[in-house]
């Protein structure tokens, strides 16, 4: 069994159902990440774990412990938030032993635990500060420090980047990383950014109409997306309508020409679908076995990358990204230009819009 267990978890307010169907296993020691757009019912799950929330119907358990009535401050459980949620007129200090005040941890062992947590996440001296006299990295790191100086089992992290520039960002990240992987904390995280999920996970759970639509490790998601909607979500794509000609030969009709896969198709002849490939997938020249007739409609050069769009047969835009070194021409528009692909880098995805 699973250190955290969510079965067939529903949740409803009112008529409006905003978590269905939703079953997830986590292992002890997991960082596990909750990703997709604004309402599709992530936070309420993370909620709903934390115990601010019950479920309409389903059954939550930790370490084999049935939680689903139990009271948040029975559950052993830490959460940092989006909003720092910090004391304002106690000190740093005060902020991060108040978790130990309330499990009524001694006083010396309190002060030596706290000094200990500030020192973790880089804020070592900064007890008798307040956190306005804090930046909001800063306060993002003593609102961590609260949540794990109780040693909770379960670590929970709603959104708690989203307010903070984007270098604070991906330090931070690094940092809450590197902290759960030394505590070896269980860890669920909720977040919209895609990079984050990616970046920090064991596995990121991709959510969408309240359900999860896939679950698996970060280069899984990305490479064998499991719907059309995972894929879409999930980085850039190419999408080249078609349909299939040949399943059992993975012959595929587009506007771009007949592309042939080389594998047998799940789909049966005649079906319409989308074929998508990866911006970084596709090859100027021949490097690849299918082979796309294509001109330069324009290109942008973002620093270690340069993306250009091309146009296919049928006038079928595509885009291709490619790394920047110094020397190489980079083809102007209006420029015809021979692309590829490998077969297998191709994701055959339902031919209906998500």
């Amino acid at each position: 069994m699973s250190f955290i267990t969510l079965q067939n978890i529903q949740k409803s307010f009112g008529a409006t159902q905003v978590v269905r169907d939703f079953s997830l296993g986590i292992e002890k020691g997991e960082f596990i990440s909750l990703l997709g757009p604004s309402g599709c019912g992530k936070t309420t799950v993370l909620r709903m774990l934390a115990g601010f929330e019950g479920p309409t119907s389903g059954q939550i358990s930790i370490d084999g412990q049935d939680m689903t009535g139990l009271p948040a401050n029975r559950r052993r459980i830490g959460m940092v938030f989006q909003s720092y949620a910090l004391f304002p007129n106690l000190t740093v200090a005060e902020n991060v032993a108040f978790g130990l005040k309330v499990t009524g941890t001694p006083r010396s062992e309190a002060a030596k635990r706290v000094e200990e947590m500030l020192g973790m996440v880089g804020l070592g001296g900064f007890g008798a500060r307040y956190p306005f006299q804090l930046s909001g990295g800063q306060q993002q790191r003593v609102a961590l420090a609260r949540a794990i100086a109780p040693r909770p089992r379960v670590l929970l992290l709603d959104e708690p980047l989203s307010a903070l520039d984007a270098k604070i960002r991906i330090s931070l990240r690094s940092e809450i990383r590197a902290i759960q992987r030394e505590l070896g904390i269980t860890t669920l995280f909720v977040t919209h950014d895609q990079e984050e999920a990616m970046s920090m996970s064991d596995r990121v759970v991709v959510m969408y109409g309240g359900r999860a639509e896939q679950v698996g490790a970060p280069s899984e998601i990305y490479n064998r997306p499991a719907s059309r909607f995972v894929a879409e979500f999930i980085g850039s794509l190419n999408l080249l309508p078609g349909t299939i000609t040949d399943a059992a030969a993975g012959l595929v009709e587009t506007p771009a020409g007949a592309i042939a896969l080389g594998r047998t198709l799940d789909q049966p002849t005649g079906t319409p679908v989308s074929l998508a490939i990866r911006p970084e997938g596709l090859h100027m020249g021949y490097e690849g076995n299918v082979v796309l007739n294509t001109r330069v409609a324009d290109s942008e050069f973002l620093g270690s990358i340069i993306r250009l769009r091309v146009m296919t047969g049928g006038n079928m835009p595509l885009i291709i990204a490619r790394f920047n070194r110094e020397g190489q021409m980079v083809p102007q528009p209006g420029q015809d230009l021979t692309v590829s692909v490998n077969a297998s880098d191709i994701i055959v995805l339902d031919g209906r819009a998500a």
